[in-house]
């Protein structure tokens, strides 16, 4: 990985994660991966990235560990409770993972060895740090296993033992072993049935109530984002294409993008008959991209899309909800908003 952007370390005292100006490009690629992307997560709050599969939803949740590709060259700050990540030695980059900040992935058979007891998986990463000794990390081990709904007698089974939904139950509690500041949950209910993925849901929500954690919710389902953020991100090729408030935003969408994928998510209540579906494919990181990446799939777009990237822009009645779209004044009012 190279760092091209030398910045300035300045301490943020409301932000557990604070991206600016991001921007990654991987060898064989004709434009960055992720393209100048700002992000924020406060302490206590949480936040959605939503996106299609492949817009970058997972490799910016994993920048705030430095967990990049091979051959990165990378530009802009990501800083964890105030320190740039990307500038850290190997030192304190290891302090960062094993205590300040922990991640959730999507299968948590995946995560675990499963030749090893639940009890170990737990206090390992505390003992081996030397935060905690063996007695203590039992003790905390066993206090978050009672937070997440699951009782002491797991800490000697082994994880071929348990559910899934019980499984990713351990392994969010082993991420706030450390006590982190910041959590990053990568799509954790994809490889569960819905009943656990509810429960996960809900979980997640309590827990950052309890401990003041700030949690980064990686999904590709707007109704999860929906049900847990405060925030939401919508990513679309690299780029955040809208931000704001949850409820601000799924209510009246000031992206084309967003209203399409409104547009194309199930629902209950909804209207009967065929989805709405996005027509087209995503732009090839093989090409080079100069206006709007979401011009070629948008019922809106015009000569200025193809020429020029849009820039966010805030709602004329809300500062915090920003899209990156020429016409988002097209959408205030029109049906997608309802």
């Amino acid at each position: 990985m190279t760092n091209t952007t030398n910045t300035t370390n300045t301490k943020n005292a409301t932000n557990t994660l604070d991206i600016q100006g991001l921007r990654i490009t991987l060898p064989g690629t004709a434009r960055p991966v992720l393209d100048g992307i700002d992000l924020t997560v406060a302490a206590g709050e949480t936040v959605a990235l939503v996106g299609e599969s492949g817009s970058g939803k997972s490799l910016t949740s994993r920048s705030a560990l430095r967990l990049l590709p091979p051959g990165a060259v990378v530009e802009g700050a990501v800083r964890v409770a105030g320190e740039d990540v990307l500038a850290m030695d190997a030192d304190r980059l290891r302090g960062v993972r094993a205590g300040t900040v922990a991640m959730v992935f999507q299968d948590p058979r995946a995560t675990v060895n499963p030749l090893r007891r639940i009890g170990d998986f737990l206090t390992e990463s505390v003992t081996l740090t030397r935060t905690m000794n063996r007695a203590d990390a039992t003790v905390r081990a066993v206090e978050l296993l009672r937070a997440v709904g699951l009782d002491e007698s797991l800490l000697r089974k082994y994880p071929g033992q348990v559910s899934g939904g019980m499984l990713q139950r351990v392994v969010i509690a082993a991420a706030l072993m450390g006590d982190p500041a910041l959590l990053l949950a990568d799509e954790p209910t994809t490889a569960l049935d819905v009943t656990s993925q509810a429960e996960v849901i809900a979980l997640l929500a309590a827990l950052r109530e309890r401990f003041g954690t700030g949690l980064l919710f990686v999904t590709h389902d707007l109704e999860l984002a929906a049900a847990i953020s405060d925030r939401v991100y919508v990513m679309y090729a690299g780029r955040i294409a809208e931000s704001g408030p949850a409820g601000a935003l799924f209510a009246h969408p000031r992206h084309p993008y967003t209203a399409a994928l409104l547009a194309s998510t199930p629902r209950m209540d909804g209207p009967r008959g065929r989805l709405a579906a996005i027509e087209g494919q995503p732009p090839d990181l093989r090409e080079p991209l100069q206006g709007c990446a979401f011009a070629a799939r948008c019922p809106l777009a015009t000569e200025i899309c193809d020429q020029r990237a849009p820039l966010p822009s805030p709602a004329p009645d809300r500062s915090d909800h920003r899209a990156a779209c020429h016409h988002s004044d097209l959408l205030e009012g029109s049906a997608v908003d309802a």
